[in-house]
């Protein structure tokens, strides 16, 4: 069973929409099949998610209202050339989106401002500072702290001016947040150079830079996200600089090919054009040394500064192999270390050091991070139909990276099932086309200030996604 009898299947087994929806931002998968087919090879591809997630308010949440489908369609293309220079090395351009996001709540539920209603503080937080002080009087008056003397205390600062007076005032500064509803765009493309040597007909080792843009922007309004209800971040593309490096075995004669391939973290340094429409209301810092937050840390909410946005190392395990005349079997694993990704713009930080102490954050939070790494698997069957026809069918599983997660991508990995197929016209040209069906793992949204506890605002169950991929090939 020789290698060229299965290449027909070998390709199907690329096909695109292999990620299109896992965990966190990740998209295309990164793979690196392009690189390993035989001979000189060029590929274009596109990858098109139409997903369904929606949910109810939940946790947290003062009220219980329905979530509309808050995940918009998407697309991304990819493409590769492989030049084989002679039988000891090759060198090859792979071109993806790696990681991106889209999504925009609309409707009428916690995450869509409310003029009406929407408060700097929810009545659960203040009740919470009242308490905390409550406590702090009880302590320093040497007064036993139980119902009864709780009670008596909350009520004594409920009607001390000092707080009347701070109420007074957020129900000025409600006036200055935000409106419309919260939403986010990041964008992501990746080039390879990728530099491969084969000392043997079995061997191939390959390495090279990669070069990275990252651009987006995202708004957060409604309840849910408090008083940073008309935060906004526009990030300009900004470029990056990785490696990946990789070593692969095949014995040609089964249609045998394992890879293994490493990519490098990559770090972006860039001003983050900010706004909060809060910082607009003149008795802000007034406001905030009422709620005891400290001098130094109130100077610091309005300076400037650049922000790093590092994206993921990841390691990507590839392999098939043939399992009888025309048929190959395939799989790949794929690990993100998305446990050590955090997004923190530089003033979003600083406010968040500023008011962390009232939701028991003295040291800040995050605008996303993650709990979890994510796994992936995906695994199937390529067979050679015909001379002209190919067809597979594939399995898969995404790990998710934690639960509950950011209410910028509230899911918890997926299950999918996909089917191929493959027209060659000639033996060097194909176009292969792909569906795959994902059941979206159910998953608590939380916003970045509830990083890291078990505290939630929505539930998000019961959610779908279907995606098509195209893919051209070219063998010369």
């Amino acid at each position: 069973m020789k290698l060229k009898h299965l290449s027909t299947a070998m390709i199907l087994a690329t096909l695109p929409a292999t990620g299109v929806f896992a965990a966190a931002l990740d998209r295309s998968g990164q793979s690196m099949s392009a690189f390993l087919q035989p001979g000189n090879y060029f590929e274009a591809g596109i990858s098109i998610l139409d997903p369904d997630v929606a949910g109810k308010e939940d946790g947290g949440s003062a009220t219980r209202r329905n979530i509309g489908d808050m995940a918009d369609d998407y697309y991304f293309p990819s493409a590769a050339l492989k030049l084989q220079l002679n039988d000891k090395f090759s060198f090859g351009l792979l071109y993806d989106q790696p990681f991106g996001s889209d999504a925009e709540y609309s409707g009428n539920n916690a995450f869509v401002s409310n003029p009406g209603s929407d408060t700097v503080l929810s009545p659960a937080a203040i009740d919470g500072i009242v308490t905390k002080k409550a406590i702090q009087l009880l302590e320093a008056g040497g007064i036993p702290v139980n119902e009864q003397t709780l009670t008596g205390a909350k009520g004594q600062i409920l009607a001390s001016k000092p707080f009347k007076d701070l109420t007074g005032a957020l129900a000025v500064a409600n006036g200055y947040l935000g409106t419309g509803g919260t939403k986010v765009e990041v964008d992501t493309q990746n080039l390879s150079f990728v530099f491969g040597y084969q000392p043997t007909q079995n061997f191939n080792f390959y390495a090279g830079p990669v070069l990275q843009t990252v651009k987006g922007n995202v708004s957060l309004r409604g309840q849910a996200y408090s008083l940073y209800n008309g935060y906004d971040a526009s990030i300009k593309e900004t470029t990056g600089v990785g490696w990946l490096a990789g070593a692969a075995y095949q014995i040609p004669e089964i249609a045998l090919k394992a890879s293994l391939t490493y990519r490098s973290e990559i770090d972006h340094k860039t001003n983050i054009n900010e706004d909060l429409s809060l910082l607009n209301f003149p008795g802000l810092t007034s406001v905030l040394a009422g709620l005891d937050v400290p001098a130094s840390k109130l100077q610091a909410i309005n300076s400037e500064g650049k922000t790093t946005i590092t994206t993921p190392q990841s390691v990507n395990l590839d392999f098939q192999t043939g399992i009888m005349a025309n048929t190959v079997a395939f799989a790949n694993v794929r690990w993100v270390n998305w446990k050590d990704f955090s997004i923190q713009p530089y003033k979003f930080g600083k406010v968040s050091e500023a008011i962390g102490g009232l939701v028991g954050r003295p040291n800040g939070f995050d605008l996303v991070s993650y709990a979890d790494d994510q796994w992936s698997v995906n695994a199937g069957v390529g067979r050679k139909l015909t001379d002209k026809w190919a067809g597979n069918v594939s399995v898969g599983w995404d790990s998710g990276a934690g639960n509950p997660v950011t209410t910028l991508g509230p899911t918890e990995g997926y299950w999918n099932v996909g089917l191929g197929l493959q027209y060659s016209p000639t033996p060097q040209t194909f176009l292969a086309g792909g569906v795959k069906y994902f059941w979206l793992g159910d998953a608590k949204a939380q916003t970045g200030a509830q990083a890291g506890t078990d505290q939630y605002v929505a539930d998000f169950s019961d959610n779908n996604a279907i995606a098509y991929g195209l893919k051209l090939g070219y063998k010369f």
